[in-house]
C-alpha cells in the first residue's frame, strides 16, 4: 500500500488490519512529523481493537494507548445533542422547546415571537446564531474560552441583532451548541459536566470521560501540541462547555460508539435513535446532512456518521459506517490539519484517500516593527474579511466570526499559520500592504485592503 493515495477496495471491505493502521500512524508521526502521539480504536465484526503509536508529549516518552486522556474538542457536541435527545425521550423538553424558556428571564433572546430559537435549532446548527459570539475577547489566547462566562453569554444574546431567522440556513456554531449545553444544564439543575456523567457516561460505564481532571489521570494524560510540535496549554471552557470541553480516551469512546451503533444494549438506545431521526442538508454540495449532533456523509453503502474535533493541541474523530458495522475513533495530541480526520475516514472506507504529506515550515527571524506594514482589514468576500493585528512582537490574523490565530514569517512578506495549513502573502505599495493572498486548501484567494 502506498500511503497518501487511494486504495481500491470493494465498498464493503473491512477496515485495514492492525499492521496497515500501524504503518499509517508510523508514517504520520515519524516521517511526516504531523503528531507526537495518535491512538486509533476500531470496532468491527471481531470486536474492539486499539492501535497506537507515539508518546504522551514531546518530552515525555511514555507511549500513548487506549487509556491515554485527550481533549476531544467538538466531539463533545455529540454528547450535548445526546443530552437533548435523552431529555426529549424523558419528556422534560421537546426539540421545539424555545431555548428562552430555559434561561433566566433577564436574558433577551435575539428572536421574534413567530420564530423562536428552539433547542432543536441549536443542535442542528440552524439557530441563526454566529459561529462565535462577538464579545469573545480572550484575556489569554492560549486558552481562549476560559473567561467566557454566563454573564458574557447573556450579554451577547441580549444585544445580538440576528441577520436571519432560525431554521432557514445551516451555520456551524460553537456558540449555539455551547448555549444548548448551558440551557440543558440549567433545566436539570446540574453543571454541564455532572449532567453528562449522570445521563451518559455513568449509564454507559465510561469512567474516563469528564471535564475536571481525575486524580488517576496524572500518569496517562496526554499533553497537547501545536502544528510546530510545541507543547501548548489545554483549553478550559466555561459557559460554552457543551461545544467542546470534554476529555476522554479511545477506550471510553469505543464504549460510546458501540452504544451509538447499537452493538451493545443501552438505556440510551432510544436517544441515540433520536439523534438520527432529524436531518437537514448541509448545502455544501457534497450531499452531507446535519443530524442532531452527528454529521451524515455519503450515500448508500458508503454512508457514514461522524463528528470531529480540535482544540489548541488536539485533534479527534469519531464515526461509524452502518453498512459494514465498522466504527473508528482516532485521537491525536497535536493540532494539525493532517491529524485524525483523514485517518478515520480511510479506516471507514479504504477508497477514501489519506491526506498528502504536508511541507514542514520554519519561521525566520525578522524585526517585529516590520509587521506594521501589514496591519489592517482585507476583504476576501462580501461579509468575510481577514484582519491583521499586532500584539507586541507577535502578528495575528482573524477571519470574520473566527478565532484569531498567530502567523509566522517564512519569507519576505509571506507568513504561515501553525495551527492550520494556511499561508498569507502580502503585496506592498511603498511601505504599506495594499492587499494579501490567502493560500489554503489548494486555493489562492486575493483580498484587497479595505481598512486600517
Amino acid at each position: 500500500m502506498t500511503l497518501g493515495t487511494t486504495v481500491h477496495a470493494s465498498p464493503l471491505s473491512p477496515a485495514p488490519i492492525d499492521a496497515e493502521i500501524q504503518e499509517i500512524l508510523t508514517d504520520r508521526i515519524d516521517k511526516q512529523q504531523q503528531a507526537i502521539g495518535i491512538v486509533v480504536g476500531v470496532i468491527d465484526a471481531n470486536g474492539r481493537r486499539v492501535i497506537a503509536h507515539g508518546h504522551q508529549a514531546k518530552d515525555d516518552w511514555r507511549p500513548v494507548d487506549g487509556r491515554t486522556v485527550f481533549e476531544i474538542g467538538s466531539v463533545t457536541k455529540v454528547f450535548t445533542a445526546l443530552l437533548l435527545a435523552d431529555a426529549v425521550q424523558k419528556g422534560t423538553v421537546h426539540l421545539g422547546t424555545p431555548v428562552s424558556t430555559l434561561l433566566p428571564s433577564s436574558v433577551i433572546m435575539p428572536e421574534d415571537q413567530q420564530t423562536p430559537i428552539t433547542l432543536g435549532d441549536l443542535a442542528m446548527h440552524m439557530s441563526g446564531l454566529p459561529r462565535l459570539p462577538t464579545n469573545l475577547v480572550p484575556a489569554d489566547m492560549s486558552n481562549p474560552y476560559a473567561d467566557y462566562d454566563a454573564a458574557k453569554l447573556y450579554a451577547f444574546l441580549s444585544s445580538h441583532k440576528p441577520v436571519r431567522r432560525p431554521g432557514v440556513e445551516h451555520e456551524y456554531s460553537n456558540l449555539g451548541t455551547g448555549l444548548l449545553g448551558h440551557a440543558l444544564a440549567l433545566k436539570a439543575g446540574l453543571s454541564y459536566e455532572d449532567l453528562v456523567i449522570s445521563r451518559i457516561t455513568a449509564p454507559l460505564g465510561m469512567k474516563d470521560t469528564a471535564i475536571t481532571p481525575r486524580p488517576d489521570w496524572a500518569e496517562r494524560r496526554s499533553k497537547g501540541h501545536d502544528a510546530a510540535l510545541e507543547p501548548v496549554r489545554d483549553w478550559d471552557l466555561d459557559a460554552l462547555q457543551g461545544a467542546g470541553a470534554l476529555r476522554s480516551t479511545v477506550d471510553d469512546l469505543l464504549v460510546f460508539l458501540e452504544a451509538a451503533m447499537g452493538k451493545t444494549p443501552s438505556p440510551l438506545a432510544p436517544a441515540f435513535a433520536t439523534l438520527l431521526a432529524t436531518r437537514e442538508p448541509l448545502g455544501n454540495g457534497d450531499n452531507d446532512q446535519q443530524a442532531l449532533g452527528w454529521v451524515i456523509s455519503g450515500k448508500g453503502d458508503e454512508q457514514f456518521i461522524w463528528h470531529n474535533g480540535g482544540t489548541g493541541g488536539y485533534r479527534s474523530f469519531v464515526g461509524y459506517r452502518p453498512s459494514t458495522g465498522v466504527g473508528v475513533v482516532a485521537l491525536s495530541n497535536t493540532s494539525t490539519e493532517v491529524g485524525a480526520d483523514d485517518i478515520g475516514r480511510h479506516l471507514l472506507n479504504r477508497n477514501a484517500p489519506l491526506a498528502p504529506a504536508v511541507t514542514r515550515r520554519v519561521a525566520i527571524a525578522v524585526d517585529p516593527a516590520s509587521y506594521d506594514a501589514y496591519l489592517g482589514t482585507y476583504r476576501l468576500a462580501p461579509g468575510f474579511e481577514l484582519t491583521i493585528v499586532r500584539d507586541g512582537e507577535r502578528l495575528f490574523a482573524q477571519a470574520t466570526g473566527q478565532d484569531r490565530i498567530e502567523i509566522f514569517p517564512e519569507a519576505e512578506h509571506r507568513f504561515f499559520a501553525k495551527l492550520i495549513d494556511a499561508q498569507i502573502s502580502f503585496t506592498l505599495k511603498g511601505a504599506r500592504a495594499e492587499g494579501l493572498t490567502l493560500h489554503q486548501g489548494g486555493q489562492d484567494s486575493p483580498a484587497p485592503r479595505v481598512g486600517k
